[in-house]
Formats: structure tokens, C-alpha cells, sequence
């Protein structure tokens, strides 16, 4: 079976840092580590590998230091990694990142199936995975939660939605986004390591691509963040004096005050 694993870099701490001009999120290779909700469908994958044969491709759109986390992917079990990297993807909304993802996936050849994170801890959008099998055209399931069973033509899995629990059968080629905890991702041991480190990389620009740039970052990207501000946090305590009554009307006052 022929996996693709989509692999997004995120902070490695709780601080965002945004481009004050496009309002985009700042990536720093050296500062990031791959989204935890990829590495629970990279996990899925080397899973489906070890059962069933075949093989698996990691791919991810980022700044020339995300081969590092490219490479880590295959330290745990990928066969190969490809980069998409093009000052022509900065700034792109899930829209044109997904845009830029297929033409990747097209490039790596035939697939049976695509395995996406649920989300990306830093956006929260969880739209990745669907846009991207919609440019694609192959179907799709969201929140998996457990794989049942595997077949040439179709697979069977259980998913949660809304609350609920839905068992359903997908056929293949076909685009997961995968739940947290459906397993535990493992570490790489030495000879992974070996081999995340000297196994061939690839990386493609926007023109090897034949990427339309009119659909790629800022320019393909038709929502935009429009204003950001950081909440303001004030630990000063305030006492109020008297007796039980007084200080519930004193506070109802200030509340009233800071509401206005």
C-alpha cells in the first residue's frame, strides 16, 4: 500500500509569533516540531505499513529548515520526504496551501491512501485535509478514530462526530484525518535515525511544480487575518471594605464600570 503522510511544522511552545505586516504566523525551522496531530497519522501509517507492506512518503510545504522535521519523519518509519519550499508559498491560507499540497502529492505518483493530522495545534482550522482531497477529487473522512479493516478496493473505520460515534466504509484511493490518541507515536531507534539522516530528500519550487502562482500564498489565499491584538492581563487585586452587603454592591459597581 502506498501511504502519503502530510506533515505541518508548528511552534514548539505556546507563543505565536505573527508578520505585523500580512498578519501570518512566523515559522523558525530551528523553533518547530512537527504538529503532535501528524505524528498520531504518521504513527497510523507505519502501522498500515508493518500489517500490509508497501511504503510511505511524507510531504510538507515550510521553510528550507523543515527538512529537519522531513527527516525525523523517517527516522521513525517514511521511505522518502519531499519539501515544498518557494518564497511563493509564504503567507498562503489552508486554500492555497492545499493547492500547493496536491500538486506535491501529484509528483510523488500513484496513492491509496493520504493520511492528514485532525488539525494543526497552531490554526485549529482542521481544513487541510478535506481541501485537499477535494482538489484532488477522492473521498474523504474526517476524525478517525480507529481503523477496522483494510481491503484492495476499500477500508472500514470508526470515526466521532458530534459527539457520536459513526462506523463507515470508504473506498480507496481515499484522504483520512486522523483523531488524537488513536495510538502512540514511537520514537525512531538508532538505525531510523541512520537512515532519517543520510536517505535522500527531495525538494520542489513553485516553477518545478508548474504551481499557478496567482493561486499560491498571500496571492491564492482569499482569507486573510484583517487585525490581531494580544489580551491584555492585569493581576492587581482590589479590596473592597465593609461588611457582607457592601462589598457584593461594591463589586456589582466595578463590574458595571469596567462593562461600560
Amino acid at each position: 500500500m502506498k501511504i502519503v503522510v502530510c506533515i505541518k511544522q508548528v511552534p514548539s511552545s505556546n507563543e505565536v509569533r505573527l508578520d505585523p505586516v500580512t498578519k501570518t504566523i512566523l515559522r523558525d525551522g530551528n523553533q518547530s516540531v512537527i504538529n503532535p496531530f501528524d505524528a498520531y497519522a504518521l504513527e497510523q501509517a507505519i502501522e498500515i505499513k508493518e500489517q500490509l507492506g508497501g511504503e510511505i512518503s511524507v510531504i510538507s510545504m515550510g521553510i528550507p529548515a523543515t527538512e529537519r522535521l522531513l527527516r525525523d519523519a523517517m527516522s521513525r518509519g517514511a521511505d522518502r520526504a519531499l519539501l515544498l519550499s518557494d518564497r511563493a508559498f509564504a503567507g498562503a491560507d489552508t486554500l492555497a496551501t492545499s493547492y500547493a499540497l496536491s500538486l506535491g502529492v501529484r509528483q510523488l505518483g500513484d496513492f491509496d491512501l493520504i493520511l492528514c493530522g485532525r488539525m494543526a495545534i497552531d490554526g485549529d482550522t482542521a481544513q487541510i485535509g478535506p481541501e485537499l482531497a477535494e482538489h484532488l477529487g477522492i473521498p474523504h473522512l474526517t476524525n478517525v478514530e480507529k481503523i477496522i479493516e483494510i481491503k484492495p478496493q476499500e477500508m472500514t473505520v470508526r470515526r466521532s462526530l458530534d459527539g457520536q460515534r459513526q462506523l463507515l466504509q470508504i473506498r480507496l484511493p481515499a484522504l483520512l484525518t486522523i483523531a488524537k490518541d488513536i495510538n502512540q507515536p514511537r520514537l525512531p531507534n538508532i538505525s531510523g535515525v541512520e537512515f532519517g539522516e543520510t536517505a535522500p530528500f527531495q525538494s520542489l519550487d513553485a516553477a518545478a511544480l508548474q504551481a499557478d502562482v496567482s493561486r499560491c500564498g498571500l496571492n491564492g489565499s482569499p482569507t486573510q487575518v484583517v487585525r490581531t491584538g494580544v489580551p491584555q492581563r492585569d493581576n492587581a487585586c482590589v479590596f473592597f471594605a465593609g461588611d457582607f452587603t457592601e462589598q457584593v454592591q461594591a463589586l456589582a459597581a466595578r463590574i458595571r464600570e469596567e462593562l461600560k
